[in-house]
């Protein structure tokens, strides 16, 4: 169901989904749709959380390997970007941010969400200080400012705008985690 969510979402957009016409995507009805959700925006809520559990269970058996930080936080980079335009699960991440300056229970739901990928982040590059392959003196600063460069970028290639895709994007993401925090080129 969650699945079929974000796919709707991300088609058309959450002001343009009604619970009937997901319900009738999924050989449901409206009212069943709305016992267990509630709202349009539990809705979202709940598809993004599902999403992005997936996405955690990846980053923490990508960030327990035995591989070196640098080559990490490459491939950190590469999980976090959008694959490309239109992006289901980033599309889910703009509705929420479109939504959760005027709504506490979302304001609070993207905090908890983006904690994770902050402290899993954080943890990298203080692993990768501890060996000497990056220099950084504050990791959660820097983890705080490469996701925000990481979230604008994503923003770009999601929207399609011009100019911006996948490929670009990970190549910025790439030159600007060497500024910030150093490492091999």
């Amino acid at each position: 169901m969650l699945d079929e969510a974000m796919t709707a979402i991300a088609e058309n957009g959450l002001a343009a989904l009604t619970m009937s016409a997901l319900a009738d995507r999924l050989g449901t009805s409206g009212g069943h749709i709305l016992y267990y959700f509630g709202s349009k925006d539990r809705l979202l809520l709940e598809a993004l959380r599902w999403s992005e559990a997936a996405l955690t269970e990846e980053r923490r058996t990508l960030l327990a390997g035995r591989t070196a930080p640098a080559r990490k936080l490459d491939r950190f980079l590469q999980l976090y970007l959008p694959k490309g335009p239109r992006d289901p699960r980033w599309t889910l991440w703009l509705e929420l941010w479109a939504r959760a300056g005027s709504n506490e229970p979302l304001r609070t739901a993207q905090d908890e969400l983006d904690q994770g990928w902050r402290e899993d982040l954080a943890a990298l590059l203080a692993e990768g200080g501890a060996a000497d392959v990056f220099a950084v003196d504050d990791a959660a600063g820097r983890a705080d400012e490469l996701l925000a460069l990481l979230d604008g970028l994503s923003t770009r290639v999601v929207l399609g705008q011009r100019g911006a895709d996948r490929r670009g994007a990970l190549a910025a993401a790439r030159s600007a985690a060497r500024r910030l925090v150093g490492g091999p080129e």
